[in-house]
């Protein structure tokens, strides 16, 4: 054992027994580098990164190799998950001294933490021109110890070359029409009109884009953009990205045509896709995006949802093969023979129903299962039978790993989803399953200052903060489960952690940039403070903390809240019409911000059917980032509630967009008109 074994990341675990010398993130580590007069190998990855065990089996397993890693290296292990902060500054380090970036990331640091050399995965024996792991180490040590100067100059210049690409935003006023209009055109020029989604292989899901290009089309009508994102859900739920069995979706597909996928499942991806099908069932009434939708929050809460009421970061892409090897896929593919050893008879309909083939669509003859287009039609009973017995049988191959971290932001998406998708689909289970994950969230990971911890496990709470990030994602979060069960302490719990952001992440230098910083101003000092507006797998914390700041604002009329949300969006001004692929959430919040956003207050008895139908009408209302209170007219959950008198003694609706109300209706028909949907 070493000193992971007193981690709470699984990553970290996973690594607690190998023969290298692990430290965890600490200034401790750099002090034992310093005092040993040794250079630092930082080591950076995720539980379910599938090269990450590949190099883990290959080196750090590896007795020699970790012989020589103890006598010449500290040797650092970091869950980027766990500290997306650390990650995010030295994998710029990496991109801008390589031009490519990944995990693992492996990077070379002075004791006082500045990277001097970069790479990712290195194998054991030189390999397609890669050199091996020993020869990188053996380099780097003859370099630390016969050419010093180089080293701390090289190492110096990168710390500076940082500090010049920091982000110098001057502030901006959000997109209008113009820019919003700009973004549509170039996400069209990078449309791949056969296939659904953007660019070419690898193809990761675009959940933050379709979100706005479904708010484009609710507010400006563009038929456009509603087909780019219905077509895009389409060919990847039909795909092998989409779990045909059992619901949810792969990391991304390594091919153009969404078939093959890489094969772990995380947590974000399927609560940013569960959400994103929800709204497109809204706005479409499409069969298919119910069906995506509701399978996909069941996946999360059957396979992801832990004791402790949170959900798990992620499923592995790897498992047993069942002859002791971990295989990526090895779970979720196919060949013909095994599904006549499952399916007897029914074996060629599945073949055919699911695009299996005597060939393959993976790897040594076995397919991964998809929906192709084909003719004729299929008997719905029997495939249903068919796809039971099949996932019957797949429960009986070793399953994937499961990293049951809970990482705040990403619950925070996960509630918002669930607790949206079970008020549309009349599920009280999964809003159940949205609150149950909200009060994980107060009770394990606020402390008494409403201060946000990135992660817990097993109830344990870990040490390191949360991030912009996680703030802004679970206020997000906190702010639909408000709308959905008409509770107004999750109001209260949202603007508790939207003041950390106003008061700990903003540029408070230059407040009037609407500058935000990922880590806040209190939060442990890296080589720089990381800042990035831009998307990657979820929403960046910028814009997610924008939109949180909007929606609470309309909850409640806190200008300091709108203003702040309107400055963050500058960014979205300059970079939306440049690289819309890259910031599709703050897209998506300019649109609610274009349309006002609008504010719903719905009054009336609790128990009274009219009431509901009304609060089930705005909830279904398509007008981008509207936000919805619900309650009786004594109630003081919601601000938006004060004042609003039943009608005629009648539950009413009331919706208010910059300053001015309309009329309001007991008709759910006429609110659903002024709402869309």
């Amino acid at each position: 054992m070493n000193r992971l074994a007193h981690e709470t990341s699984p990553y970290l675990l996973q690594h607690a027994d190998n023969p290298v010398d692990w430290w965890p993130w600490s200034a401790e580590a750099f002090e034992a580098a310093r005092t040993a007069n040794k250079p630092v190998l930082l080591s950076v990855g995720y539980s379910s990164c599938h090269w990450c065990h590949v190099m883990a089996e290959e080196s750090f397993e590896d007795e020699a190799t970790a012989g020589y890693l103890n006598e010449h290296f500290v040797s650092v292990k970091v869950d980027r998950e766990e500290r997306p902060d650390v990650d995010a500054v030295y994998m710029e380090a990496v991109q801008a001294a390589t031009g490519q970036g990944g995990w693992p990331m492996t990077v070379f640091l002075t004791p006082d933490a500045e990277p001097f050399y970069f790479g990712t995965y290195f194998p054991p024996a030189p390999r397609h021109g890669m050199p091996s792991f020993r020869q990188v180490l053996e380099g780097v040590r003859a370099a630390w110890d016969d050419r010093r100067d180089e080293v701390a100059e090289v190492a110096g210049k990168i710390v500076r070359d940082l500090a010049q690409r920091e982000l110098g935003h001057q502030g901006g006023r959000p997109p209008g029409e113009q820019e919003l209009a700009q973004a549509l055109l170039g996400l069209t020029r990078e449309y791949d009109p056969q296939r659904g989604g953007f660019g070419g292989a690898p193809k990761f899901p675009p959940s933050m884009v379709i979100e706005f290009l479904l708010r484009h089309h609710a507010r400006a009508g563009s038929e456009g953009a509603l087909q780019m994102a219905v077509d895009t859900c389409e060919r990847m739920a039909r795909g092998g990205l989409y779990d045909q069995l059992g619901g949810g979706f792969a990391r991304y597909s390594v091919d153009r045509d969404w078939v093959v996928p890489h094969f772990e499942k995380m947590l974000y991806d399927n609560a940013l896709l569960c959400r994103v099908y929800a709204h497109l069932w809204r706005a479409t009434g499409s069969e298919l995006a119910r069906r995506v939708a509701l399978e996909t929050a069941d996946f999360m809460v059957r396979e992801l949802r832990t004791a402790e009421g949170g959900f798990a970061s992620a499923l592995d892409a790897d498992s047993d093969d069942g002859s002791g090897r971990h295989v990526e896929g090895a779970y979720y593919a196919w060949t013909p023979v095994q599904l006549r050893e499952v399916l007897g008879d029914d074996a060629d309909l599945a073949a055919q129903y699911f695009g299996v083939t005597e060939e393959g669509t993976f790897e040594h003859g076995q397919s991964v299962l998809q929906l192709p287009q084909q003719e004729g039609v299929f008997d719905a009973e029997r495939i249903e039978s068919v796809k039971r017995r099949l996932l019957a049988a797949r429960a009986d191959r070793p399953a994937p790993g499961r990293d049951d971290k809970v990482v705040a932001a990403w619950n925070g998406l996960a509630v918002a989803a669930l607790a949206e998708t079970g008020a549309y689909f009349d599920r009280p289970d999964l809003v159940e399953a949205a609150v149950g994950a909200a009060d994980l969230l107060v009770r394990l990971h606020l402390d008494d200052h409403a201060r946000l911890a990135r992660t817990s496990r097993d109830g344990r709470v870990g040490a390191n903060a949360g991030v912009l990030e996680d703030y802004g994602d679970v206020a997000e979060g906190f702010l639909a489960l408000a709308s959905v069960t008409g509770e107004g302490v999750w109001l209260e719990f949202a603007g508790l952690l939207l003041d950390h952001v106003l008061a700990r992440f903003t540029d408070q230098e230059n407040p009037e940039t609407g500058a935000l910083y990922d880590t806040a101003a209190d939060a442990e000092q890296l080589i720089r403070r990381p800042q990035d507006p831009t998307d990657n797998a979820t929403p960046s914390g910028w814009t997610a903390a924008a939109g949180a700041l909007l929606g609470y604002a309309a909850h409640t009329g806190a200008e300091s809240h709108r203003t702040a949300a309107e400055r963050a969006l500058g960014i979205v001004g300059t970079l939306g019409p440049r690289v819309p692929r890259f910031i599709g959430w703050g897209l998506a919040v300019a649109e609610a911000l274009l349309d006002g956003p609008r504010e719903v207050a719905v009054v009336g008895p609790d128990a009274d059917p009219r009431t509901a139908d009304l609060h089930r009408t705005a909830l279904l209302g398509t007008a981008p980032g509207a936000v919805v209170a619900v309650g009786t007219p004594e109630s003081d959950e919601f601000p938006l509630l004060a004042g609003r008198p039943l009608v005629g003694g009648e539950a009413a609706a009331y919706v208010c967009r910059n300053f001015t109300c309309d009329a309001p209706t007991v008709d759910p028909e006429r609110l659903r008109a002024v709402l869309g949907g």
